[in-house]
């Protein structure tokens, strides 16, 4: 493959102002998490992203996009109470989230339609901080003394609190599924108090930083200052007032602030005095957070600091401990302004954000002793797109598009003639530049494969672009021209669009997850002007059933059928759709076209439907799909048979059929021939080639489905995720893409993450994972060394301690810090001798706190289930066993139908040896935007990468790609501060 390596695009990324987390941390509750738990994470630009912490595999899940001029500064979710149910059972309360942004406005969001859901806005000064009320918790044991949960705000109403520029603090009441103003908690003469901080005391008692060197704790029933703690004045050099950026509340009875004088403050929350100062920051402190203990406490600043807090012991039993600073550390590059806590028994993870606009996952029980992970900067959906035949690169943010035609090899005649005689080779050239009129973000933009049209989309309007040639251009400049839509899709707006390969039907997903897709015309009679067919087709999603969640859990709504992922066959034939929760939906395309039957008002006015028919139409349309120009779009009949997924997929992608010669068609046409009484009869061949779907979920499991059979394909058969290679199975990035190369005698597919490219070629089977290796890839690589003899013994050879490793997780940020790298003083293991001889000593783990369980003993049991089985299981899918037949049966294959699979004596093409590598990757390209195909019929060596991690060998050679990276040393970010013994000035 020839890769261009670009990083011209000037692609923005924004500053993370806020971090929440859906749910309450539970650390009496094993495992790891609600399963829909979600960090929300606001950006600078307006953007709302949602990410999935699925067991540790942190991906970016969706993006509610913000509009110009504004800006995410805090976020809170709230949980409703449960509801009784038609059968009696609890029915999980809906979790809800909220938004802030330097105005007067607090905004909830729907995730389901990806678009603000209500507004509430009254008459004060700008919001700068909001908090949540806790929820509302039922009292173990009622006594007549005990006070009622009730009186403080409502049984099971979440109450939202903000802090505005003027010193008021006022209450809003999210009962009943709205939001509504409640009342005004205080309100400050003084025009320096502005509030920059607030937080929950109780459900009946808020603590607010000002920007006036005080913290007040307030009464939201009657609205009474119960106390002020003054913070005294400021440094002699500094400002002669503190500011207050984060106040917490602690369950042990200890408030917690940070300033800007760079001190972490601990006050009693008895006597509401001072208890303890510590200088750790050189800067403000931006922001605090806690474990659920109240033991453990983090804080951020602009001096870049991560510092880490802990309570030491009182000298006598019942008295308080004094905190110390106990670790720091310099995680980001800038300013740190947002922390979030997450907790359960086996997850324990604190996540940052600020200006350098990488969200960073730390460790927070096993802080020392576990890695940092750094989440990509950039979406997880690559925001570019190319036209390869014309070598066009589009590149969308914000409300701009902008397309560049990039430069073949030096030696193409092409090349030669798009540069002018007079100038120096140049790598690309901008051509043309669109800016989107509005206050929305963009949601989505597709080029088609001609480079004929350009759609975009928000989430209230569509706009499409005709892009041509100007008539007097010697630079290659496009014109860009508006093509005229009906208003019921200009005005409708779309999460996704997306143009067919051969350009000539283009799909909109809406924000209800509905789908329509429309025929692209040429108006011969209007100089070849393109147009949309005046009918669309609508694709009906199949209706699927989601698993329960516990009540406790809350409920997102429908958000986890939104589509995710779109995918076209390359000949235009097949639809494939999947969404988050994991299923997937296909049409065909019946029928071969007949550009003989008009699109005219005749046959509109057929299947016209009333305004009071409106209910009906979909059904009807699924009973009678449109028919455009002879065909049809039909649901897949065997969408149906295809399996949930575990996780939703990230990559989705029609593996491309092999090239043939084609076929003599009578008189220059496939379509069935007009009769006496039929005119314009319609084809009903339905596609027979290229229906093998390639998915790649978001835990890294590869599958191939032939759609057009309902199952797995053979090749997905014989090769299960359990035989992936060793180095992909240890890639913590997710992946974005994928790029296909189907020339010579391979089936390559290139996936790429921000960090990372790999290859394999589907000609070739992996090799069969041995049961011991098939058993640690299934482990964190926490435990594992991949160099160190517990990847390759059996549990049975290795000590408790190295048992114990495997057994154990990651608390959900990195992977396990080799003991020779950890900054600690002792050893985790010390050695036991119990007589005078050296052989009776054994080392004694001091962390180790779970038995050994019973079937891990020394014997040698016989495994019935695990990954052995299934390495054993696809040497038998392979025909690689010895041939024996067992009680008279042949060694025949299942697949996940349960139809037989006969195992052939004679092994396949893709049985054989391979004559080259069946993988590849390298790491040298970060951080990687996106992979787009460019031309493709050159074979020189533009910037191709030799060799990689544990290969010497060059990798196969094919197509033309552009590689976009985006480097955050490029990208212009506010000065930062430099402290003392910093070099790097």
């Amino acid at each position: 493959m020839d890769i261009h390596r670009c990083r011209f695009v000037p692609y923005p990324t924004s500053a993370i102002n806020a971090l929440a987390f859906s749910h309450e941390s539970t650390p009496t509750i094993a495992g790891l998490g609600p399963p829909n738990l979600r960090l929300a994470l606001g950006r600078a630009n307006g953007d709302i992203e949602i990410w999935n912490p699925l067991r540790g595999n942190w991906y970016q899940e969706s993006i509610l996009r913000g509009g110009k001029d504004r800006s995410i500064e805090g976020l809170v979710w709230t949980h409703d109470l449960e509801e009784e149910g038609l059968d009696g059972k609890p029915m999980p309360g809906k979790l809800r989230l909220f938004s802030i942004g330097y105005s007067t406005v607090i905004t909830e969001w729907n995730l389901s339609l990806g678009k603000p859901l209500r507004h509430s806005s009254g008459n004060y000064g700008e919001i700068w901080c909001l908090a949540a009320q806790p929820r509302w918790q039922a009292p173990k044991k009622a006594t007549a003394g005990t006070p009622s949960q009730v009186k403080e705000g409502g049984k099971g109403d979440q109450h939202l609190v903000v802090g505005c520029a003027d010193g008021t603090l006022v209450l809003h009441s999210t009962a009943d599924g709205e939001l509504r103003f409640l009342r005004t908690v205080a309100r400050s003469a003084s025009k320096k108090s502005r509030v920059l901080c607030v937080t929950f005391l109780s459900r009946g008692l808020i603590v607010a930083g000002y920007a006036d060197s005080s913290m007040r704790v307030f009464s939201i029933l009657t609205g009474n200052q119960i106390s002020n703690m003054s913070l005294n004045m400021g440094s002699r050099d500094g400002p002669s007032e503190v500011l207050v950026w984060s106040v917490k509340c602690l369950p042990n009875g200890i408030i917690v602030s940070g300033d800007s004088t760079g001190e972490v403050k601990f006050w009693d929350v008895k006597t509401f005095t001072l208890l303890q100062r510590i200088q750790s920051h050189k800067a403000d402190i931006l922001d605090i957070t806690a474990s659920v203990d109240g033991m453990t406490v983090f804080s951020g600043g602009m001096d870049r600091r991560t510092t880490v807090y802990r309570q030491v012991g009182g000298a006598g039993k019942g008295e308080p401990g004094r905190w110390a600073e106990v670790a720091h550390r310099r995680f980001h590059s800038h300013d740190v302004k947002t922390m979030a806590v997450f907790e359960t028994q086996d997850v324990s993870v604190v996540a940052s954000g600020g200006l350098d606009t990488s969200p960073i996952v730390i460790p927070l029980k096993e802080f020392g002793r576990e890695h940092a992970r750094t989440l990509p900067a950039i979406s997880h959906l690559p925001p570019l797109q190319s036209a390869s035949s014309i070598r066009l690169l589009m590149s969308w943010w914000g409300c701009e598009v902008r397309l560049w035609r990039v430069a073949g090899p030096p030696d193409s005649r092409r090349n030669k003639e798009d540069l002018r005689e007079d100038s120096e080779p140049a790598a690309r050239r901008l051509i043309a530049r669109v800016v989107v009129q509005g206050e929305e973000n963009l949601t989505s933009a597709s080029l088609a494969s001609n480079g004929s049209m350009l759609a975009v989309s928000t989430i209230s309007n569509i706009k499409i672009f005709r892009l041509r040639p100007r008539k007097v251009s010697t630079d290659g400049l496009l014109k860009v021209q508006k093509m005229e839509l009906s208003k019921e899709l200009a005005c409708s707006g779309a999460r996704m669009l997306q143009f067919s390969p051969d350009s000539k039907w283009l799909a909109v997903f809406y924000a209800d997850d509905s789908i329509r897709i429309f025929r692209i015309l040429l108006d011969e009679t209007t100089k070849g002007v393109l147009k949309l067919a005046r009918r669309s087709t609508p694709l009906i999603r199949r209706t699927r059933t989601l698993g329960k969640t516990k009540a406790q859990y809350g409920s997102h709504g429908t958000y986890e059928r939104s589509i995710s992922r779109i995918a076209f066959s390359a000949d235009s034939r097949i639809l494939a759709i999947a969404d988050l929760a994991g299923f997937i939906d296909t049409w065909v395309l019946e029928g071969h076209e007949d550009l003989t039957q008009e699109d005219d008002a005749d046959l509109l006015a057929k299947t016209s439907r009333p305004s009071d028919a409106e209910d009906d139409e979909e059904s009807d349309e699924e009973d009678h799909p449109v028919v455009i120009f002879g065909q049809r779009w039909l649901s897949n009949r065997t969408s149906g048979f295809l399996p949930k997924l575990s996780s939703p997929p990230l990559v989705l992608c029609f593996r491309p059929a092999k090239p043939t010669p084609k076929v003599a068609q009578i008189n220059g046409s496939t379509a069935v021939h007009a009769t006496k009484h039929n005119s314009h009869p319609d084809s009903h061949d339905l596609p027979d080639r290229e229906g093998r779907l390639f998915v790649l979920t978001s835990q890294h499991e590869v599958y191939e489905f032939d759609v057009l059979k309902g199952g797995l394909s053979d090749w997905s058969r014989r090769n299960p995720s359990v035989n992936l290679p060793w180095e992909f199975k240890q890639i913590r990035d997710r992946a974005m893409g994928s790029v296909w190369d189907v020339r010579g005698d391979g089936e390559r597919i290139w996936l790429y993450g921000s960090s990372w490219l790999f290859m394999f070629d589907l000609s070739k089977d992996f090799p069969v994972a041995e049961a011991e290796d098939a058993s640690a890839a299934l482990l964190p690589t926490a435990g594992v060394d991949r160099d160190g003899a517990a990847s390759r013994k059996r549990k049975r050879n290795l000590d408790q301690g190295q048992r114990r490793d495997l057994k154990k997780r990651d608390t959900g940020a990195g992977s396990k810090v080799p003991n020779y790298e950890l900054d600690l003083g002792l050893s985790e293991k010390f050695r036991k001798f119990q007589g005078p001889e050296d052989q009776e000593a054994r080392w004694i783990d001091m962390e180790s706190k779970l038995s050994l369980a019973p079937d891990d003993s020394d014997g040698d049991e016989e495994e019935t289930e695990g990954p052995g089985v299934e390495s054993a299981l696809v040497s038998l899918r392979r025909g690689l066993g010895d041939g024996a037949q067992s009680n008279g049966h042949s060694a025949d294959s299942v697949d996940i139908n349960g139809e037989i699979i006969p195992t052939s004596h004679e092994p396949s093409e893709a049985m054989k040896p391979p004559d080259g590598l069946a993988h590849w990757h390298t790491f040298k390209y970060r951080p990687i935007l996106g992979i787009v195909p460019l031309g493709g019929e050159y074979d020189s060596e533009i910037d191709v990468p030799v060799g990689g991690e544990g290969y010497d060998d060059e990798p196969p050679r094919g197509i033309e790609v552009a590689l976009v990276e985006r480097p955050l040393w490029e990208v212009d970010l506010p000065a930062r501060l430099y402290g003392d013994q910093e070099w790097n000035k």
